[in-house]
């Protein structure tokens, strides 16, 4: 059996991703494949994987991206904070 655990600092492909998706697919619907003829079991799963992997690889993506930059915080100065010295001399 693979190890289909992906890493999260790794980067996953769309091929990557749809070979994982294809393999879980074909064992969760083992049972129906004896009503399908192969050919057709493995075009419609191939199909199917194509389509999941396509969004599958988006939202890790997006996902590490997220992780990856965290937010910047910008310091705003304000001239109101600052206490400014008087230079009048009183005249």
């Amino acid at each position: 059996m693979t190890d289909n655990t992906v890493k999260p600092s790794k980067k996953l492909s769309k091929k990557e991703a749809r070979k994982i998706v294809s393999e879980k697919f074909a064992s969760a619907l083992s049972e129906y494949r004896t009503g399908v003829k192969e050919k057709k079991f493995a075009s419609n799963l191939k199909k199917a994987s194509k389509l999941f992997a396509a969004d599958i690889a988006k939202a890790f993506a997006k996902q590490r991206q997220k992780i990856q930059k965290p937010a910047k915080i910008k310091a705003v100065k304000n001239s109101s904070l600052v206490p400014q010295a008087d230079n009048t001399n009183g005249a």
